[in-house]
């Protein structure tokens, strides 16, 4: 497997060797409940202490507003429906992940008013559009920081100033942004905001929902009272430690990652373009994540590029990860203008921890060859 070049870091990374230091001696000696008043229950506590402290200062947020979840979905859904009693509407974009989209959905079979906002063919949010929902009742506004399918980033900043002048609540989700652009709640003063340990390098299954403080949803979870009783149910402390050092690391090698990242992504565009016809990148180039190419190789079946690939030794995404083994079109590429056809036509690649300029230019040699193979069969 060491041979294999993985580009699909949008849909999970690898874990940092230091994490998985980190985590060895909790799972081995750890085992302390951090709710009980022994020796092994405090020294457990102190340990979640810690990474609640690490992951405030990543976010720009207190210790004090940071609630250990199962993942972003988690977080996600708990917002959601955790203010869905109250009175007004919620207002998303057309570009959300499904752990926002399918709450939503359900809402709104339950007479639930939901405005989804569209956005233009570079797949940014029309603030105009934003100005107008905003003008009538909204209790929430829910907005995707950055897109997990093209890297799309959205001017949070101003999107954030007109919500918080209309007096509505912010939820953003910033899954993909964490650790691949400067997510700092004091620019952006969001209510919410969710993230995943595992898209910047920790493990699966742990993430965090921040509630800031002066605002509050009903639990998701009920049983106890951990987490402010946010979230009931005895702490992960080893996954809660590595979000804590992953979440660190992040922060401060930030603008080098930025900077390393941004020059594999733009040596594997230019190689794309430079060897493959009739090629189009997806997403405003200006404001994208620094990692992520959503590339329309036109006239390719992207899921059979895909597996064409993989079977050379390259992991891509036909889109979403969650959306795997789908053949329906992407409804980000849609909501920006795609057809079906261009919208299954793509592939999302996404460079992380571990990826190289050799490993970018095989990656390119590879292509070339399998998207001839892969348009010819579609056109004979």
């Amino acid at each position: 497997m060491s041979d294999r070049i993985y580009l699909d870091h949008n849909a999970t990374t690898p874990l940092h060797p230091d994490v998985v230091e980190a985590m060895v001696p909790v799972l081995r000696d750890g085992y302390g409940n951090p709710s009980s008043t022994h020796a092994e229950g405090a020294a457990a506590k102190r340990l979640v202490d810690r990474a609640r402290d690490q992951l405030a200062a990543c976010l720009g947020a207190k210790p004090s507003e940071v609630v250990f979840t199962g993942g972003a979905t988690e977080a996600n859904n708990t917002v959601l429906f955790g203010l869905s009693d109250l009175p007004g509407k919620i207002v998303t974009s057309a570009v959300e992940h499904p752990s926002v989209t399918a709450p939503l959905e359900w809402l709104e079979a339950r007479d639930a008013e939901v405005v989804r906002l569209g956005v233009n063919d570079q797949g940014t949010i029309d603030l105009a559009e934003l100005d107008a929902a905003l003008a009538t009742p909204t209790k929430l506004v829910s907005i995707i920081w950055a897109n997990n399918e093209t890297g799309v980033v959205q001017p949070m900043v101003e999107i954030a100033e007109r919500i918080k002048a209309a007096g509505c609540l912010l939820h953003v989700d910033a899954t993909q942004a964490v650790g691949k652009a400067v997510v700092n709640l004091n620019d952006v003063p969001a209510d919410f905001l969710s993230c995943s340990a595992h898209k910047f390098n920790g493990p699966k299954g742990i993430g965090c929902l921040v509630v800031r403080e002066g605002t509050g949803c009903d639990s998701l979870l009920r049983g106890g009272p951990q987490e402010r009783r946010f979230r009931g149910g005895t702490e992960n402390v080893a996954s809660i430690v590595a979000i804590g050092l992953a979440a660190q690391i992040a922060a401060d090698g930030l603008d080098d990652r930025i900077a390393n990242y941004g020059a594999l992504r733009d040596r594997l565009w230019d190689a794309i373009k430079a060897r493959i016809p009739d090629v189009r990148r997806n997403g405003d180039e200006a404001s994208v994540l620094c990692n992520t190419l959503s590339v329309e190789f036109c006239g390719a079946a992207g899921d059979v590029l895909l597996q064409s690939l993989d079977l050379e030794g390259v992991a891509v995404s036909a889109g979403a990860a969650c959306h795997s083994g789908s053949i329906s079109p992407s409804h980000v590429l849609t909501a920006m203008g795609r057809t079906p056809e261009e919208s299954l036509a793509s592939l999302r690649l996404s460079v992380g921890l571990g990826n190289d300029s050799e490993q970018i230019d095989r990656a390119a040699y590879i292509l070339e060859p399998q998207v001839a193979k892969v348009r010819a069969a579609g056109a004979s």
